[in-house]
């Protein structure tokens, strides 16, 4: 697989098939109790959040939902969420920060729902607000990209003081088709984008923007999701257990964003 493009990259992180949100909890989490709603607005499923137990440890588990299938697709709005999402995914973080339960989030978003109705109800201060609020947490934050990270969509989840990623996830500023309709205003030079923007796994190991990368099965997760998962399970309880070990997370991840950029970090 290191011999894919980056153009190719992003083909098999947009694969329907690969393992999502869905998937992780029912495969590295038991007894998952799902909760709803932000308790302002509504209920938005392209966030799935909740408590679960994690090799026995309480944990509090947020993810964005894409859908495998076109209905649910539609209903999870293509896992685009809009503020009520963040709002919610901020409730399940604070409420994880009241019990001392480390926060574990799975990214795979092509970004936040533009729609004016989203922007009418603050979607730019929700994704700004779970920033904020991410960066003060005291218990240890995990984010992991399983597919697309894209935006301030794919942000709004990933303060945290570990970042890994997928060996074929893509994370980026915005898609490589909204980079080339701005650069270039073509769209259909996607691909080339997709090699401009530095926005695989390796590149951003290299570049200090994520803490590790998570192999995947020879043609993608979804070729083989159990061995996806073992991989992403060995990786997530590494980092947990050093993570338990630390002392002042909210200082350390000051610093870890304050640096990013700086290459030479080592892989997951």
């Amino acid at each position: 697989m290191n011999t894919l493009t980056a153009a190719e990259r992003v083909a098999v992180a947009r694969h329907p098939q690969r393992p999502n949100i869905t998937d992780y909890i029912n495969g590295l989490f038991t007894d998952f109790f799902e909760q709803r709603g932000d308790r302002f607005s509504r209920e938005d499923p392209a966030i799935l959040g909740g408590v679960a137990l994690y090799h026995d440890r309480p944990v509090t588990v947020i993810g964005t939902r894409k859908g495998k299938t076109g209905e649910e697709s539609i209903r999870c709005n293509f896992g685009m969420p809009s503020p009520e999402g963040y709002r919610k995914a901020l409730r399940l973080m604070q409420q994880a920060e009241k019990f001392h339960r480390p926060v574990i989030t799975f990214i795979d978003t092509s970004g936040a729902y533009p729609g004016l109705e989203a922007e009418a109800k603050g979607q730019g201060e929700a994704i700004a607000r779970n920033l904020f609020e991410m960066s003060r947490l005291t218990v240890p934050v995990i984010s992991i990209i399983t597919g697309e990270g894209n935006s301030g969509g794919a942000l709004a989840l990933a303060v945290a003081d570990r970042v890994l990623m997928l060996e074929n996830a893509v994370y980026a500023i915005l898609s490589p088709e909204g980079f080339a309709s701005i650069l270039w205003r073509d769209a259909a030079r996607h691909e080339e984008a997709c090699g401009l923007m530095k926005l695989t796994a390796p590149d951003l190991m290299n570049l200090g923007v994520i803490d590790g990368v998570i192999p995947e099965p020879e043609g993608g997760a979804h070729t083989n999701p159990v061995q996806a998962l073992r991989e992403v399970d060995r990786a997530l309880n590494r980092h947990l257990t050093a993570l338990l070990k630390s002392s002042d997370l909210p200082a350390a991840r000051y610093r870890k964003f304050r640096k990013l950029g700086v290459p030479g970090k080592e892989e997951a």
